[in-house]
């Protein structure tokens, strides 16, 4: 008697569902380039930066040992990410459920030119450690949203994104909080309510507010 034989295959979705690498960001070559990168340029501390919801970075560092030598990718920081706590970042997740890794990018790996010590910089996207996915409220995750809408939509091909620099120029800062008042007075020589002070010469070339 014939035995028919059934060839089982394996769908796109159930290898997604056992590729360890789901994030779908990993560069093994890149990764790879980083870690020669740190034993080239005798790194000792790396950097990791990610953006909160109102735009300010916020980073934290671990010794380059931990990304030295890691002979399976696949079990490492460039794919299980690293924990955080959530809650503490602004506009992020509640004290409940403030569980959450960040996986390091190492396309944007570059040696940061100014810190005494060799330091790389790296930055990074979160992710949810339970379900894998990327995190809603990363500024990052909502750029590359952006940016896959306006080439699917056939908007645009390229998007350009930047920060808006802003800063503040004081000549004077007071500010006290007693147990009966408290108080702060800022003043700045270039400010618009200074048009009247007797500054001998006093040119009137103030900037407006704004």
């Amino acid at each position: 008697m014939a035995k028919s034989s059934v060839k089982k295959t394996t769908s796109a979705v159930e290898v997604k569902t056992k590729n360890p690498l789901v994030n779908g960001s990993f560069n093994e070559k890149a990764a790879r380039d980083v870690m020669k990168l740190i034993k080239e340029k005798d790194i000792k501390i790396i950097d990791f930066k990610f953006n909160d919801l109102p735009g300010l970075w916020q980073h934290f560092s671990i010794p380059a040992t931990e990304l030295k030598d890691m002979p399976d990718l696949t079990r490492s920081i460039w794919v299980d990410g690293i924990g955080f706590d959530g809650s503490s970042i602004r506009g992020f997740q509640k004290i409940q459920e403030s569980d959450m890794i960040m996986i390091p990018d190492p396309s944007t790996a570059v040696v940061d030119p100014v810190c005494e010590v060799p330091t790389l910089s790296m930055i990074c996207d979160i992710y949810d450690p339970l379900t894998r996915k990327a995190y809603s409220r990363d500024p990052r995750y909502v750029a590359k949203k952006a940016e896959k809408y306006l080439k699917d939509s056939g908007i645009a091909d390229t998007v350009y994104f930047g920060p808006e620099a802003e800063f503040f120029i004081f000549n004077s800062i007071r500010f006290d909080q007693t147990e009966n008042s408290g108080y702060y007075f800022i003043d700045s020589d270039e400010a618009d309510w200074n048009t009247g002070r007797d500054d001998s010469p006093n040119l009137c070339y103030k900037i407006r507010f704004k």
